[in-house]
């Protein structure tokens, strides 16, 4: 026969482990796994994007700008946004690849035919239209031709136009219409940039036409390949200017300074009239507003430091954001020009709550769900409890050692199953707190039950059983 626990014992102390200390864990795993998110969140929407940007031709002023930027973007830690230069055979090339999508980003000049999937980032420069006359060349026995001092002379001569692209030959019919001069009735010849200066050398045309810069080398070694014999060549202002923006809005209405080309006297002597375009560099639609306005911000905040390097960074201007605009504005570079740019919280917030909302409604569920499927549990300990009181009334009025251990046993597994049911989160610890004094009033009861039958005489103990059974009975 064994011995009960004296009444100082206590039940074994649960496990360190509690529900609390699991809830606790579950919720700091939680807090990681929502910090996770969103640093992992941050990672991605700020990790570096490379963008392709089509430009030509081979060594023209766009490319080494291009260049330029481009070892400039990468050579930056902080640079979110990278590019990759596409070389092509020009600006309506480049545009043709930005319309196929096989490129992010373009330089195109605005009065070619703009891709409809083009949206504006920057204008890169402006271009001026010089048209001059060279002087006449002094020759024996032959009539001098009639000297040309204005556009509208200018039927049945020979035009030469620097450079190669159909787009400058293009701009010259529009100022020759625009003074009634049939471009039929002229003859228009092009020489390659590298060769213009020899071509006007050897009297080519009687006339000739470059775009480009107001600082273009290109052009100011043309006009100075045009002076000889101590006469300066003569430029065609293009009073019309502003009829000719009006009716074509790529074109705008501008003037050349007195003196732009140099020489003494300057070349021109005056101010003149003439029009200008711009190269723009533009964006495939579609690509995201925050990635164009991290390159605009890029772009005018390294177009300051390579300025001094690179004066054709300086050339580098905002775009036009009025709603009418040739080229409409990409919505993230609009951002950076308005100062309205989005930052990381500005444009995920949104998913942010939205996602600690589904947390919080998923934990929610889940507590629900995990309290549904331990409502057994609670109702299993419930009754045990329950058997517990009721072996407590039982231990007091017991003649029989042999019960008393029995209900002792039962006891201890009803102690085993709670304290079970308290690891696994089914009962709080208030109702362990409670199941623990009454497992100690049953110990003391039965403790005190077996000490009063050990004290009597057997007979006596015998008696009182049968006087029991026979009650019962």
């Amino acid at each position: 026969m064994s011995d009960g626990p004296l009444p100082s014992e206590k039940p074994a102390p649960p496990s360190p482990r509690s529900a609390k200390q699991r809830l606790t864990f579950v919720t700091l795993a939680g807090v990681l796994a929502i910090v996770g998110a969103l640093v992992a969140g941050y990672y991605f929407a700020m990790r570096p994007v490379t963008l392709r940007i089509a430009v030509g031709p081979a060594n023209s002023d766009d490319l080494k700008v291009v260049q330029n930027l481009t070892q400039a973007f990468n050579t930056q830690r902080n640079s979110v946004v990278r590019l990759r230069p596409v070389q092509t055979d020009g600006a309506l090339a480049s545009a043709s690849l930005l319309g196929e999508g096989k490129a992010d980003l373009a330089i195109i000049r605005g009065d070619l035919d703009v891709p409809k999937n083009a949206q504006a980032v920057a204008t890169l420069r402006k271009n001026v239209v010089v048209l001059w006359v060279p002087p006449a060349a002094k020759t024996k026995g032959k009539k001098a031709a009639p000297a040309i001092t204005k556009i509208g002379q200018l039927a049945g001569r020979r035009i030469g136009v620097v450079g190669r692209t159909q787009a400058n030959v293009n701009l010259l019919k529009v100022i020759l219409r625009q003074y009634g001069v049939d471009p039929a009735k002229v003859e228009i010849v092009q020489f390659p940039a590298n060769e213009a200066a020899e071509a006007i050398r050897s009297q080519k045309a009687d006339a000739y036409l470059a775009a480009g810069p107001v600082n273009s080398k290109i052009t100011a070694d043309a006009i100075a390949a045009s002076v000889r014999d101590g006469g300066t060549p003569k430029f065609l202002a293009i009073d019309s200017a502003e009829a000719i923006a009006q009716n074509h809005p790529p074109y705008e209405a501008s003037d050349i300074p007195a003196g732009t080309f140099g020489g003494a006297p300057g070349r021109p002597e005056e101010e003149i009239k003439t029009i200008s375009f711009s190269h723009h560099i533009v964006a495939r639609r579609g690509i995201a507003e925050s990635t164009i306005a991290i390159f605009t911000r890029q772009l005018f905040a390294i177009r300051q430091t390579l300025k001094n390097e690179f004066p054709l960074a300086a050339k580098i201007e905002t775009p036009d954001t009025d709603k009418d605009a040739t080229i409409p504005v990409h919505p993230g570079a609009a951002a950076f020009v308005d100062g309205e740019e989005k930052t990381f919280l500005d444009r995920y917030s949104d998913y942010i709550w939205w996602a600690l909302m589904a947390l919080s409604a998923m934990g929610s569920a889940g507590a629900w769900f995990a309290g549904y499927l331990k409502k057994d549990d609670r109702g299993i300990n419930t009754s045990q409890r329950d058997r517990l009181l009721d072996m407590l009334t039982a231990a007091r009025q017991c003649d029989s050692m042999e019960e008393l251990d029995q209900m002792q046993s039962e006891a201890d597994a009803i102690l085993r199953d709670t304290l079970q049911c308290f690891e696994h989160g089914a009962i709080e610890e208030g109702t362990l707190t409670a199941f623990n004094i009454a497992i100690e009033q049953f110990h003391n009861a039965v403790a005190d039950r077996k000490a009063l039958l050990m004290s009597m005489p057997q007979n006596l103990q015998r008696a009182s059983a049968q006087f029991r059974a026979a009650g019962n009975a």
